[in-house]
Parts: structure tokens; C-alpha cells; sequence
């Protein structure tokens, strides 16, 4: 766990989370709504998909304006335009009526959730912690994150048993507009060094792009994008549509659940809680062990695991056991993926490193909910589509292992 240190550390970890938790749980209900939504409009699939694509690509592009906002004006402004965007798309979004309005109004949607999730966060978590701390405060925001995703999918299903999907939207908006009563506890992060200061967002961002490392590190994360993001959008959908009503194995009863739609929402909380201890467990071996070995080593057993789900039979016994495997790797790679960018480039512009290293996990969610709704219209199932994700998990495992994990600055010297 934490190491004595820096007293300020332990408020902004728990504002950080607090946040987080909310704003995530808000982002990891969208999936539930897919259904309802296109039944009373009478939408397609990929109409549908496309809004929450395109909340998925808005996010990634807002990640690094966000993160250079964050570093020019300060983390809690951002935070603050981050909550207001995020609760204006929501409220906006339930009165609309059109696939084309739900695509706009989820550009709205997608900023927000990059001004109150990693990129910023992450950054002032890790500016705050100290070098043998800060793999360890990344997974516990990160983590935190995953407890909202416990919480929100049951929660959007329970409130859409009473609630027509419109007034759940409102009161999601709500909730967030709640977490500004957090931002107190984040104070001021740890200032730079001297001699982070002296270079200019400019100059860190060319070397960064001229580094292959960097550059392979941008390219793995596309396939934890598309996993995921597909997962949260149609894993619900898919399990009520190929899990079947016969349960002999009695393991709906058993989770209290009576139906495949509602083990659907209970699948992606399933996964949200298995991630709390993943994502906590990678974030200690990430103070242990060379970090691009342990990305390598996730995104392996995740193209395992989604390969055997496929393979096999389809029931409720395996999609519980799917989701505790992927739950477990599911966020694992965010502090680790974050501490690889501090660790090589400095927690100066940590934020905006990151960020545009987060821009290709959100080409990727873009990719992978966009893809799952069209191939589904085409081929009427989700398996070709799955099938790519799979690949594209073994690509990722791949990239990562020519990663150079040493401070950019110290093979710069090194080589003149």
C-alpha cells in the first residue's frame, strides 16, 4: 500500500475518487439504455452506438485539451467546465428525439467526461504522490473508477424499472453537478521541478512524437478502447439476446437475478468490482515490476479470455465467469499506462502526455461501439465483431514489449 509521505496526498486521493467514482458510473450505464432507447424511437443498433462512439471519440479528443487547460489554468477550472459539460449533455440529450440530436449532443456528453475523469485527475493524483507512491495512487483512482462502474449499470436498470429513461437522465445530471462539492478536497498538487519548468508544452510534445516508445505506447492503447468500450455498450444487449432463458445451472436465481436482460447490467458491475482488485493489484506490481512486461502480460490473458468466451457456449455461468476474468484486467492498464508516461516524461505535462495517449483508447472505443452496432444490423449477432477485438488484444500485447522504460531525459544524455 502507501508509503508515509506528502500529508496532502490522502485528501486528494479521496477527492479524486470521489469524482471519478460518480463520473464513471454515470459513463458505464449508457450500455443499459441501448435497448429502451431503440425500442421507443424505433432506432437501429448502430444508431444508437453511433451517439455513444461518438461520446467515446469526444472524450478522447477532449482528454489532452483538457489536460493542456488543466496546466495553463488549473486542475479545479477544468474540473469545474468538465462538470457543467457533462451535466448540459444530459440534461440536453433527454429531450431529444433523433439519432442525429443524441450524436450531437454526445460531443457534450464525451467533453465532459474528459473533464472529470483520468486525464486530469490522474494528473494531480500523480504530481501529489511521490516516485515509489505514485503507481500505487494511480490504481486507487483508477479503482475508484470501478467502483462507479459497479454502481451505475444496476443502478440506471432499478431507476428505468419506475422511471422513464428521460427523468434518469436528469438525475444523472444531478449527480454530477453534486461532485463540485469534492473539489475542496483536491487543494494544490505538487509543483513541478525546475527542470520540468523550463521546457515548453511544445517542445515535450516533439519529443514525445519523435520517441518510438511513445509512439508504440499511443498505438497499444487503441485495443483497451475498443475491449472496453464495446463491452460497456452492448455486453448488456448481447447477454440478453444469446444467454437464453434456461438457466439450469441456477445461476441467475443464485446472483438474485431473474432475467437475461437484467444479468446483462449485472455483468458490467460484476466486471466493475472484479476491477477494483485488478486495477489495486496492478498498481503494486507497478512499483515492482517493469511496467510494458505487465501491459503485455494483460492484454494477452484478455485476448485469452475473450477468445474462450466466444469458443464456448454462451449461458449465464459464462458470461459471470467472463466478466470476473476481464474485470480483473479491465482497468489494470490505465495505472500503469500512466505511470509508463510520468516515468519516461516527466509529470511537468503528465496530464497532456497522457491525455493524447488516451486520445487512441478513445479512437478505439470510437471503433469498437460504432463497429459493434453496424456489424450487428449486417450479420444480426455480435461475433465478427468480438472477433476483431481479440486481434487487436494480441496487437497490443505485441507493441508493448519494444517500449524503452527509462526517463526520456536519461537517454538523451546518454546518447550526446
Amino acid at each position: 500500500m502507501l508509503k508515509p509521505q506528502n500529508p496532502s496526498l490522502m485528501p486528494i486521493l479521496i477527492g479524486g475518487c470521489l469524482i471519478i467514482l460518480v463520473s464513471f458510473a454515470i459513463r458505464a450505464s449508457f450500455g443499459v439504455f441501448q435497448i429502451p432507447i431503440a425500442e421507443e424511437f424505433g432506432w437501429l443498433r448502430a444508431d444508437f452506438s453511433m451517439a455513444i462512439a461518438i461520446q467515446n471519440l469526444a472524450w478522447g479528443i477532449g482528454q489532452p485539451i483538457f489536460g493542456a487547460f488543466a496546466e495553463r489554468f488549473g486542475d479545479k477550472r477544468a474540473l469545474v467546465l468538465g462538470v457543467f459539460l457533462y451535466a448540459a449533455g444530459l440534461i440536453l440529450s433527454s429531450f431529444a428525439v433523433t439519432p442525429g440530436q443524441h450524436w450531437t449532443l454526445e460531443v457534450l456528453v464525451g467533453f465532459g467526461i474528459a473533464g472529470t475523469g483520468f486525464g486530469v485527475l490522474l494528473a494531480v493524483v500523480g504530481r501529489a504522490a511521490s516516485d515509489e507512491n505514485r503507481s500505487m495512487a494511480l490504481a486507487i483512482v483508477t479503482a475508484a473508477g470501478s467502483a462507479g462502474q459497479v454502481i451505475g449499470a444496476p443502478v440506471a436498470e432499478w431507476l428505468l424499472s419506475f422511471l422513464p429513461w428521460q427523468t434518469v437522465f436528469l438525475a444523472f445530471a444531478a449527480a454530477i453537478v453534486s461532485t463540485l462539492l469534492f473539489l475542496p478536497l483536491l487543494g494544490n498538487a505538487k509543483p513541478a521541478s525546475r527542470t520540468e519548468l523550463e521546457e515548453t508544452l511544445g517542445e515535450v510534445l516533439g519529443k514525445a512524437f519523435r520517441d518510438p516508445s511513445y509512439v508504440l505506447i499511443f498505438l497499444g492503447f487503441f485495443s483497451c478502447g475498443y475491449q472496453l468500450a464495446f463491452v460497456t455498450a452492448h455486453f448488456p444487449a448481447l447477454v440478453t439476446e444469446m444467454c437464453g432463458a434456461i438457466d439450469p445451472s441456477g445461476t441467475l436465481a443464485s446472483l438474485g437475478v431473474s432475467t437475461t436482460s437484467a444479468l446483462g447490467a449485472v455483468s458490467i458491475s460484476i466486471i466493475g468490482l472484479a476491477n477494483i482488485v485488478g486495477t489495486l493489484t496492478a498498481g503494486w506490481l507497478g512499483q515492482r515490476f517493469t511496467k510494458k512486461y505487465l501491459l503485455a502480460g494483460i492484454y494477452t490473458l484478455r485476448t485469452i479470455a475473450a477468445a474462450a468466451f466466444i469458443v464456448f457456449p454462451i449461458t449465464p455461468t459464462s458470461v459471470i465467469l467472463f466478466s470476473v476474468a476481464m474485470g480483473s484486467l479491465w482497468l489494470a492498464t490505465v495505472p500503469l499506462t500512466s505511470g509508463l508516461v510520468a516515468h519516461i516524461y516527466g509529470l511537468r505535462y503528465m496530464g497532456t502526455l497522457y491525455g493524447f495517449v488516451f486520445l487512441s483508447h478513445q479512437i478505439g472505443s470510437f471503433v469498437g461501439v460504432w463497429l459493434g452496432g453496424r456489424m450487428y444490423d449486417i450479420y444480426g449477432d455480435y461475433t465478427a465483431v468480438w472477433w476483431v477485438g481479440v486481434a487487436v488484444g494480441a496487437f497490443s500485447a505485441i507493441v508493448h514489449l519494444p517500449v524503452k522504460e527509462v526517463p526520456l531525459q536519461s537517454r538523451m544524455a546518454a546518447a550526446a
